[in-house]
């Protein structure tokens, strides 16, 4: 699998927020926020599901995994993806990055990768223990 996800119970566009916020607490900032339900009504004429892809970057971590493989900003950002499901739940899911990373065989980024991983999946347990406490409250 090349991401690691989490369902979470909540309405979409607070989930969305949620996980902005969350990832701040991790020390990401959102570089781009694209909103593909949106798009695909205005340059298809389609409808589709919520569907958000928020550019998560560290850039301390960025930084230095840029300083050792400088092509490394063709992956860059870190995709965090937020959308609805059939169902009507919702799915928060975040590119795994030690596969990411793993495509450049540098084992000098490893611990980057790891870094991120690791945030990233506090990120997504944060979520997911937020909506278990919302629904047992």
């Amino acid at each position: 699998m090349y991401t690691l996800k989490r369902s979470v119970d909540g309405e979409f566009d607070a989930v969305v927020d949620e996980t902005i916020e969350a990832l701040g607490a991790e020390g990401f900032g959102v570089l781009c926020d694209i909103d593909i339900r949106a798009t695909f009504a205005e340059k298809l004429d389609e409808e589709f599901r919520n569907y958000r892809i928020l550019g998560a970057c560290n850039p301390p971590l960025a930084h230095d995994a840029l300083a050792e493989e400088i092509e490394l900003g063709a992956l860059l950002p870190c995709n965090v993806v937020v959308y609805e499901r059939d169902d009507g739940g919702v799915t928060v899911s975040a590119v795994d990055p030690e596969r990411l990373i793993g495509v450049t065989d540098n084992p000098a980024l490893d611990d980057v990768a790891a870094e991120v991983r690791e945030r990233f999946e506090r990120v997504l347990d944060s979520l997911a223990d937020d909506a278990v406490q919302s629904t047992e409250a």
